[in-house]
């Protein structure tokens, strides 16, 4: 049985859990958004890599490719980051790999399988952090298992942003509605000093919010020029 890695989405961090998990693995494969070239380097410690560039992957990554084809082990797979380029003709193809989304996606479509690892980088508000193993057999038989991190609770959590987005307002019930609109009167302020050069935790003490919801904030602003409040408050899920 060969054991291959299929991440994506790392955003600069390679967490412990995702290269021990690697460790074993014949092959990793990236589907993009790496953001540093350490990233590969670390994962070459661990098996050979293959990886296409993602939207985020600028100068540095100029040496990777779009999209790739390979054979591995007797099975032809595409990679690419972003689902929308995937191409009509998938003539031979058995196992289509993409990333773009942070969100874990495992479905098939006649005779190919397509799969999304998810995001194993930085967590994206509520979003899982996860990855995948792709196990192929010497007949050529594979199969996939999901691999979750498990997120521990601490400042950042859902739980606690309900609380900070909501400090102001001590012995309210804190409802959905009232944290999106909590920050959603913040961003503007927030975008603008983004865009001031202010820090991570410069933002989170002056607005009474988590770092970790600071940095999510400043990566999404960052990462999708010409973004608006709502369409920040769109991927933070609120």
């Amino acid at each position: 049985m060969h054991k291959i890695g299929i991440i994506s989405d790392t955003h600069g961090v390679l967490r412990p859990e995702v290269t021990d998990a690697l460790k074993g693995c014949e092959l990793i494969l990236h589907g993009g958004d790496i953001n540093k070239q350490k990233v590969l380097d670390e994962l070459e410690q661990i098996a050979p890599v293959h990886a296409v560039r993602g939207n985020n992957d600028k100068t540095w990554a100029r040496h990777l490719p779009e999209s790739l084809t390979l054979d591995i082990c007797g099975i032809p797979i595409f990679m690419v980051h972003d689902k929308k380029f995937i191409p009509e003709d998938l003539t031979g193809i058995r196992i289509v790999i993409y990333g773009h989304s942070h969100k874990y996606e495992k479905r098939t479509s006649g005779k190919i399988l397509y799969l999304n690892p998810g995001s194993c980088g930085p967590r994206r508000f509520h979003q899982e952090i996860t990855f995948a193993i792709l196990y192929i057999g010497d007949d050529k038989s594979f199969r996939t298992k999901k691999i979750l991190i498990r997120h521990p609770k601490k400042a950042g959590s859902k739980d606690n942003v309900k609380k900070n987005a909501g400090e102001k307002a001590a012995g309210e019930t804190i409802t959905d509605e009232k944290i999106t609109a909590n920050i959603a009167v913040m961003l503007p302020a927030i975008m603008r000093e983004i865009d001031a050069g202010k820090s991570v935790a410069w933002i989170a003490g002056k607005h009474h919010i988590s770092e970790e919801l600071s940095d999510q904030i400043n990566r999404m602003y960052l990462t999708h020029p010409g973004v608006d409040p709502d369409g920040i408050l769109r991927r933070l899920g609120l």
